[in-house]
C-alpha cells in the first residue's frame, strides 16, 4: 500500500475520537473552558442523552471577534505561549483541541460577546467546516451549542448508550466539578427539566448537599491537611520554640490536602464516590484511591468503601497533566509525597472524629462544617480538626504496595487516642453486651468485638517494637495439615513469625509448632493455627493486603473473649479501660463497631418523657 497524508476531515475525525469519546466528553471540554474564562455562573442544557443536543451557557470574559475563527483550529489556544509554560500549567485547558475536535463530528453554533464590545459574534460549522460567520445579539459571555454529535461518524454513534446512560455521565461530570468550584453557579437541564443545580455561594458544604443530599453531607468530615504548615511547626520545635507566622510561610514545601471525607458509618458499595482534584482539576489515580481506601483501616465492614471530596493543592511544576488524551490522569514528581498526605490527612480526620454508633444506626454527633477548597476562615464545627506532625504509635509498620512504582511504604500511624467519656459499668447482658452509663447516656458494648481491638492494638505495638511475645511450648505440637493449608503455611511462614508462630516442616503437609503468640496461649495450638489459616484462605479481612496484617486480625478474632462468655464485675471494668486506651476504640478490626450509644435524650424520647 502507498504511504500518503490523510485528508484534514480524516486526521481531525480521528484526534476528534481521543479527545470526544461521548457527550460527556464534549461537557467536560467546554465546562473547563467556561472556567477558564472566569465564569460565575455555568448552565448545561442536554436533550436525548446529549445526543441531540448539548448547550453550554457561561458569564465569563467571552472571546474577541477577530479570535473566533482561530479558536475552532487545531491547536489553537490562549493558554499556552511556549514550550516551558507546559511545566506550570494553571488552567484546565492548554491543548487548544478540544474546540476543533468538537466541532470536527458535530454541528456547531458559537456566540461568544466579551465586555468590551457592544454586539457578539456568532460562528456556525459543520463537520468541522464554518459556515456562518457574523454579528448576533448575545449577552455577555459564550454559548456553545453542539447538535447532532457523531452526525458524520456514523461508527463512533452507534457505540453510544442508551439517553439515560449518556445523561448519567454528562450529570457525573457537572456535579464533580460543582464540588471543585463550589464558588460557581451550576445548573443542568436535560429535556427541559432541570436535575441539578448550585447556589455558588463558594460553600462546599452546600455542593456536596446538592451532589449527594443533606443527609449525606451531615456525615462528612473536614479535612485540613497542610505539609508546609506542619514541617514549619517541627522546625519550630526543634529550635526550641513555637512556629511564628515566618516560618509557616517561608516552609518550602506547600502540598496540602482539604475536602470532606465521610464518617465510618458512612459507605458504599464501590469506589466510585472517592472523587479527587489536583489544583481543582478532577482525576483519577489508583494510587490515590487506594491511599484513601488504607486510610479508613479497620473501620468499614468487608467489602465497602468510604465517600471522599478532596482537592490536593501543590506547586504546579511538581504535577505533569499532559499525560492522557482526555487529562483525566497526572503525573506527579513525587508521586510517595502525595500518598503519603492524602493517607495521613484522611486518616488523622477520621481518627480524630470516628462517632460511636447511635441507637437506631446513626452515627452521633452529626458532621457539618463550612468553606470550599482553599477556605478555611469560616466558623469551626465542633468537629473540626487541625493537623500537627505528631503521630502516637500504633504499632504494625504495615507494608503498602505503592501502585505507581512496586515500591513499599509503611501504612501512617494514627493520632493519639481520642478517649472515650468516663464509664460506669452497670452490668452484663446476654454473656455478650456490657452495659456501662456515660455522662451522656448509655452505652452498650460487644465484649468480643472491643476485645479484639484491645488485643488487636496490643500486638500491633508489640510488632512496631520488634518485640512480639510468644509462648514457647513445653512439648512441640504436631500438626497435620491439608495440602492448601500447608501450601499457605510455606508461603506465608516468615508472615506468621512476625506475629508470633514458630513453625517447622516435620515432613509432608506436617508441621511443628514450637511457640504461638502469647495472646493464644490458652488456646489450642493446633486448633488454632487451623482456624486461622481456614479464616486467611477464606480472605474475609476488610482492607488488610498484607498477610501479617490479616494473620494479626485473625489472631485476634481468635483469641478474644466470646459472646456467651460470663464475666465478673472486676473483668468488665478491665476490658473497658482497656478498650479507652486504644487510639481506635469505636470499631473492631474486622470494622464492626464496639458499641453504640442511646444518649439521655433518645432514652427520655423512648419513655415519653419529651
Amino acid at each position: 500500500m502507498t504511504i500518503r497524508i490523510l485528508p484534514p476531515d480524516v486526521a481531525a475525525k480521528i484526534a476528534a475520537g481521543e479527545v470526544v469519546e461521548r457527550p460527556a466528553s464534549v461537557v467536560k471540554e467546554l465546562v473547563e473552558n467556561a472556567i477558564d474564562a472566569g465564569a460565575k455562573t455555568i448552565r448545561v442544557e442536554i436533550q436525548s442523552g446529549g445526543k441531540r443536543l448539548i448547550q453550554v451557557l457561561d458569564d465569563g470574559s467571552g472571546i474577541p471577534a477577530e479570535e473566533i475563527p482561530l479558536a475552532f483550529a487545531r491547536h489553537a489556544t490562549s493558554k499556552l505561549v511556549s514550550v516551558d509554560d507546559l511545566s506550570r500549567v494553571t488552567t484546565l485547558g492548554f491543548r487548544g483541541e478540544a474546540l476543533a475536535s468538537v466541532a470536527a463530528v458535530s454541528q456547531l453554533t458559537l456566540l461568544s460577546r466579551p465586555a468590551s464590545q457592544p454586539a457578539a459574534t456568532r460562528i456556525r460549522l459543520e463537520g468541522g467546516q464554518q459556515v456562518v460567520l457574523g454579528a448576533a445579539g448575545s449577552p455577555g459571555g459564550t454559548i456553545i451549542t453542539v447538535e447532532n454529535l457523531f452526525y458524520n461518524v456514523p461508527a463512533r454513534l452507534k457505540f453510544l448508550k442508551a439517553d439515560a446512560t449518556e445523561a448519567a455521565h454528562i450529570h457525573r461530570i457537572v456535579s464533580h466539578y460543582a464540588l471543585a468550584y463550589p464558588h460557581i453557579r451550576f445548573a443542568l437541564q436535560s429535556d427541559q427539566r432541570t436535575t441539578f443545580q448550585t447556589n455558588g455561594r463558594g460553600d462546599l458544604f452546600d455542593a456536596l448537599a446538592a451532589v449527594f443530599d443533606l443527609e449525606t453531607a451531615r456525615q462528612m468530615i473536614l479535612v485540613e491537611y497542610d505539609e508546609g504548615r506542619e514541617n514549619a511547626r517541627t522546625r519550630g520545635r526543634e529550635a526550641g520554640e513555637d512556629a511564628d507566622e515566618e516560618l509557616l510561610t517561608s516552609s518550602p514545601h506547600r502540598l496540602s490536602v482539604h475536602g470532606y471525607v465521610g464518617a465510618p458509618a458512612l459507605h458504599r458499595g464501590t469506589r466510585d464516590q472517592i472523587i479527587f482534584f489536583v489544583n481543582k482539576r478532577w482525576i483519577q489515580d489508583r494510587s490515590l484511591n487506594q491511599a484513601v481506601v488504607q486510610a479508613y483501616h479497620t473501620f468499614l465492614p468487608v467489602g465497602r468503601y468510604p465517600v471522599a471530596v478532596l482537592n490536593i493543592e501543590l506547586d504546579p511544576a511538581e504535577v505533569d497533566v499532559n499525560v492522557h488524551p482526555t487529562k483525566a490522569e497526572v503525573k506527579f514528581q513525587d508521586p510517595r509525597a502525595v500518598f503519603k498526605a492524602a493517607q495521613k490527612a484522611v486518616r488523622e480526620a477520621v481518627m480524630a472524629a470516628a462517632p460511636v454508633p447511635a441507637y437506631g444506626g446513626q452515627a452521633t454527633p452529626t458532621y457539618h462544617y463550612s468553606g470550599g477548597f482553599g477556605d478555611h476562615a469560616g466558623d469551626a464545627a465542633p468537629w473540626r480538626t487541625s493537623f500537627g506532625p505528631s503521630f502516637s504509635q500504633f504499632g504494625f509498620e504495615m507494608q503498602r504496595t505503592f501502585d505507581n512504582e512496586g515500591e513499599r511504604q509503611p501504612l501512617l500511624e494514627p493520632p493519639a487516642p481520642q478517649g472515650l467519656p468516663l464509664m460506669r459499668v452497670v452490668g452484663q447482658i446476654q454473656q455478650m453486651y456490657i452495659v456501662a452509663e456515660g455522662p451522656d447516656g448509655l452505652y452498650l458494648i460487644d465484649q468480643h468485638a472491643a476485645h479484639e481491638r484491645i488485643l488487636y492494638e496490643k500486638l500491633a505495638q508489640q510488632k512496631a517494637q520488634a518485640a512480639v511475645a510468644r509462648q514457647q511450648l513445653l512439648e512441640p505440637v504436631v500438626v497435620e495439615l491439608s495440602p492448601g493449608q500447608a501450601a499457605l503455611v510455606e508461603a506465608e511462614l516468615k508472615a506468621l513469625s512476625e506475629v508470633g508462630f514458630e513453625l517447622e516442616p516435620f515432613g509432608g503437609a506436617t508441621y511443628r509448632i514450637r511457640a504461638v503468640p502469647d495472646i493464644l496461649g490458652q488456646a489450642n495450638p493446633a486448633q488454632a493455627l487451623v482456624d486461622i489459616l481456614a479464616e486467611m484462605a477464606d480472605g474475609a479481612i476488610p482492607l488488610a493486603r498484607e498477610t501479617h496484617e490479616k494473620i494479626a486480625i485473625t489472631v485476634c478474632k481468635r483469641a478474644s473473649i466470646k459472646g456467651g462468655q460470663i464475666l465478673s464485675q472486676e473483668e468488665m471494668r478491665e476490658l473497658v479501660r482497656q478498650l479507652e486506651a486504644t487510639s481506635a476504640p469505636r470499631t473492631c478490626p474486622h470494622g464492626r463497631p464496639t458499641m453504640i450509644h442511646l444518649s439521655a435524650t433518645q432514652l427520655a424520647k423512648e419513655f415519653g418523657r419529651l
